[in-house]
């Protein structure tokens, strides 16, 4: 005997079929239920579940990927791969500025014959930013401190952003041994840049004339200070930090002996800027000069007007 489909049960008034509402008995075929078929194409097979949350995510993860794709760069490393070039005279062009310090790193060897190392380039009216491929790139630009260009010579120290570690380099001078152009008037050596320190832990009580009595002071006391008066020239506060310029190169190296010395109740920290590209200068610290002062190790001036001393007590 054939099986067939059973029959669809009798009309009886009262049997449970009837059981509807009166709207659900005027229903137009549009309005039916969507078929089988139709539900089994938008969710893959009949009867299948939902998608889970895994499948959810994965449809997020290509645009957080993107996040992390090679050409977006962080902060830190594009402050890392860029330099300062200053004394840039009056004409200097971007394209011009990028072709010539690629051309003079092939030149000495800084860089492959078939390479560009310097990729970008913002010009102002006196100084530029030149941006390199990598940060190997511009460890290695910074040797092109004081290479000459249109009549002057150029500064390519680090940005003031710069916060990575110290990389020695060399002056242009220095590596090539040739000598600076007699129609320059320029000094590498009693650069700025080099004259200047950075004081840290500074506090809002403190200025910036009362930064150079104290600092200056104390150099003179334990006999810091290159020529009689205060080493110190100029001082720029710039909140929880400062940055004071001496009038020679060798008292900006004898003052990093002032490290942690205490002022207000607060241990200031002295060191280099960040700009900052000569040599590395041996140096100690406060607590290094005052067991000198204390035992005698030092020969102290006769004319001291202040005492730091007695200040860092305080």
């Amino acid at each position: 005997m054939k099986r067939g489909r059973p029959e669809s049960p009798p009309y009886e008034p009262n049997s449970k079929y009837t059981k509807s509402s009166s709207s659900s008995s005027h229903r137009s075929s549009s309005q039916s239920p969507p078929s089988r078929s139709k539900i089994s194409s938008s969710n893959g097979s009949a009867g299948s579940p939902p998608p889970s949350s895994s499948h959810g995510l994965h449809q997020v993860t290509p645009i957080m990927s993107s996040l992390n794709q090679p050409g977006i760069l962080s902060e830190e490393e594009k402050t890392n791969r860029e330099l300062f070039v200053g004394n840039t005279p009056l004409g200097t062009s971007e394209q011009l500025l990028i072709q010539f310090f690629n051309g003079a790193m092939q030149r000495i060897e800084l860089c492959t014959p078939d390479q560009s190392p310097i990729v970008n380039c913002r010009v102002n009216e006196k100084f530029a930013f030149v941006e390199c491929a990598s940060v190997e790139d511009a460890n290695k630009a910074l040797n092109l401190n004081g290479i000459p260009f249109m009549g002057t010579c150029l500064r390519v120290s680090r940005p003031s952003k710069y916060a990575g570690p110290h990389i020695p380099s060399k002056t242009w001078q220095e590596l090539t041994g040739q000598p600076v152009p007699p129609n320059i008037h320029t000094s590498l050596v009693d650069d700025k840049v080099n004259r200047e320190l950075f004081v840290g832990n500074t506090t809002p009580e403190m200025t910036e004339q009362a930064l150079i009595d104290f600092l200056g002071g104390a150099m003179q006391q334990v006999a810091l200070n290159a020529r009689p008066g205060n080493p110190i020239i100029a001082c720029r506060l710039c909140g929880k930090f400062a940055f004071v310029e001496f009038r020679s190169v060798a008292e900006a190296a004898n003052a990093l002996n002032l490290n942690n010395i205490p002022f207000m109740g607060i241990q200031l920290k002295v060191r280099r800027a960040s700009k900052y590209t000569g040599p590395e200068t041996e140096s100690g610290n406060w607590e290094d000069i005052l067991a000198k002062y204390m035992s005698g190790e030092l020969k102290l001036p006769s004319d001291v007007m202040t005492d730091p001393l007695a200040a860092s007590h305080a």
